[in-house]
């Protein structure tokens, strides 16, 4: 399984997760032991064993409790890892990476960007980061679930051509009634709470008394309930393309649909530029065309759906929707999308689509993800509620035609959530940095502005005008990156919340 099937569902909260397969003896089993817990896990280092890991990365697993109010109870292990100062002189503490999703690899992440990220450090920090439980090679779930519930267009719960959600409904039960009979105690532990405490064991394991940190996406929703739950242990904090804090996993999907709307402008522009001409993935000769002209191929896939160079696997409309917004996380992804529409457009070509497209994700993956959607907080039980949903948000965004509104497993979860979403305020130390694209497709500027306004006094905003989910080190806007380089290595911010050209 690549990365990028794993990446394109993950995508659903964040472009940064980036969740891969570790080995095998880096995914230990749940163990018991006796007594009480000791007061730090103890990290013993050695060299990251995983195929893309970087030279003098360093890699541990740490003992931690299932249920913290049980600590001498069973246990789980954690995947950490560190890259350490090359200025040992310049040092002056650790950098968490906190990753997206749910679902993305710390781990993975710290091998993508550690290079790039200690050359804008100077050896200020030591850079850190973690597998949240069910992912990578810290302790894994599963949820038993067939192959055709694993799909991508799946698990987004795209709704029939007509509207119909009766199969997303029936999935959404299939999926509910798995994870509860295979999942167990350890699908049940996977939460953003106890991620929160997973960090704090992490934080003592390294002998931090403060950690600074770079959340992006969902990750700045568990470093902003870090920052409340542990304002004491914040050194200076980062949150990369935020979610709306007063809203949960449910509303943060509904919010794709508007984000999606307001980021085609982008796609429509690039794709109708006469420099995609000589690229042949020209789609218009205006951008005003793109948006009807990709609305009514959809709808003739819809009726008509194309064969493929995939064995048993059609291009449909949700397919072509699904690669839409796989697209719109990043520039340079558009002409993927382009690819497949241009290949639409000749009747006679034999489509080949990207393999996260037609490639199941693996159980573990799909536990990990809707563990913690479904574990945070309740959804509505009743089908009527997104039925009426998805009915409304047809109509106000054909792009995502319903999807972002409808059912997921977290509508029939057999377990009520541990406790209450943590509320975000504005009492704590003035640490935080905020960084967002105004055009962001995942986590939009609005919501973006709902976290602002909760944090207050304790943070200042850095808005980019450009498009695309992911900003520090991603987008390449040389201007918000500095901001970002400068407070973490200086500690100093903009006096009030700034603005960076696109």
């Amino acid at each position: 399984m690549t990365n990028n099937i794993r990446t394109a569902l993950l995508a659903t909260l964040s472009v940064a997760a980036l969740a891969a397969a570790m080995p095998a003896d880096f995914a230990p089993a749940v163990r018991k032991t006796a007594g009480a817990a000791p007061a730090a896990p103890i990290a013993k280092w050695t060299s990251c064993s995983h195929p893309n890991a970087l030279p003098g990365q360093e890699c541990s697993k740490l003992d931690l409790p299932l249920d913290y109010r049980h600590p001498d109870g069973p246990r789980v292990s954690l995947a950490v890892s560190r890259l350490r100062s090359d200025r040992p002189r310049a040092r002056r503490g650790s950098l968490l990476l906190i990753p997206g999703g749910p679902g993305g690899s710390g781990v993975q992440q710290l091998s993508q960007v550690g290079t790039a990220l200690r050359k804008e450090m100077a050896g200020a920090y030591d850079i850190v980061s973690l597998d949240p439980r069910g992912v990578g090679g810290s302790t894994k779930a599963s949820c038993g679930l067939a192959e055709a519930d694993r799909h991508l267009v799946s698990l987004k719960a795209w709704p029939e051509p007509d509207g119909q959600i009766d199969e997303n409904i029936a999935r959404a039960k299939r999926i509910a009634a798995g994870c509860d009979r295979n999942g167990g105690a350890v699908l049940r532990s996977f939460s953003t709470a106890n991620e929160v405490r997973d960090i704090d064991r992490f934080r003592q394991a390294l002998g931090e008394v403060k950690l600074s940190a770079w959340g992006v996406s969902y990750g700045t929703y568990v470093g902003a309930v870090y920052a409340q739950k542990y304002p004491q242990r914040t050194d200076r904090w980062v949150l990369d393309s935020s979610v709306d804090p007063t809203r949960g996993h449910r509303e943060w999907l509904a919010n794709m649909a508007a984000g999606a709307d307001d980021r085609f402008a982008d796609f429509a522009a690039w794709a109708a530029d006469p420099s995609r001409d000589s690229e042949g993935l020209r789609l218009g000769r205006e951008a005003e065309d793109i948006r009807p002209s990709f609305l009514a191929m959809a709808a003739t896939l819809d009726r008509h759906p194309r064969k493929t160079t995939a064995e048993g696997v059609l291009l449909t409309g949700n397919m072509l929707r699904q690669a839409l917004l796989n697209s719109l996380y990043s520039d340079a992804s558009f002409a993927r999308v382009a690819k497949i529409m241009r290949s639409v457009q000749q009747p006679d070509s034999l489509l080949s689509l990207p393999a996260e497209l037609t490639q199941a994700l693996p159980d573990h993956d799909v536990a990990a993800m809707a563990g913690v959607i479904c574990n945070d907080a309740r959804w509505p039980h009743s089908p009527a509620t997104y039925r009426r949903a998805v009915a409304d948000d047809r109509i106000r965004h054909p792009l995502t035609a319903g999807m972002p509104r409808n059912a997921l497993g977290c509508a029939f979860w057999k377990h009520a959530p541990e406790a209450k979403p943590t509320r975000i305020t504005a009492d704590g130390p003035s640490n935080i940095l905020m960084i967002q694209n105004l055009r962001d497709p995942s986590t939009p500027y609005f919501g973006a502005l709902q976290m602002r306004k909760a944090l207050g006094k304790r943070a200042r905003l850095v808005t980019v005008g450009s498009g695309g989910h992911g900003v520090y080190l991603s987008n390449g806007n040389a201007c918000g990156d500095h901001k970002v380089t400068t407070f973490l290595r200086k500690g100093s911010r903009p006096k009030k919340d700034a603005y960076c050209a696109g």
